[in-house]
């Protein structure tokens, strides 16, 4: 299956998206901002990223860009929670930076699984 690094600042939920990813057969790497994403990013070539929007240090809509400046073809899932403190708003500007999906938070595991399989196989969800 695919290397997928997985970006949140939430170590729990990172740990379930985890589980659900490697079940699904993927290997998960993880990272908490976006500093350590693009790092980890160089080191490890993943085959997909899928990060949170609002994080410290480099936030999701700042890592996404800089990403998809380093490979324009690289799947991104991008996701975020808070529709009532704009994360609809991060998310659609999430969309126009290049994440190929997007999901609001809480995802649930079947939705989850559908996005990634749909960005591996070259199309959007």
């Amino acid at each position: 299956m695919a290397r997928i690094l997985l970006v949140d600042d939430e170590p729990m939920l990172r740990r379930t998206l985890r589980i659900i990813l490697e079940k699904a057969g993927h290997e998960v790497t993880e990272a908490g901002d976006g500093d350590q994403a693009l790092l980890m990013f160089d080191e490890d070539k993943p085959d997909m990223v899928i990060t949170d929007i609002v994080m410290p240090n480099r936030e999701g809509v700042e890592t996404i860009r800089e990403m998809r400046r380093l490979d324009t073809r690289l799947p991104i899932i991008a996701m975020s929670g808070g529709a009532n403190t704009g994360g609809d708003l991060f998310l659609r500007l999430a969309s126009l930076l290049g994440a190929n999906t997007t999901l609001s938070k809480p995802i649930r595991q079947a939705v989850l699984l559908e996005a990634v399989d749909a960005c591996l196989a070259g199309g959007a969800s």
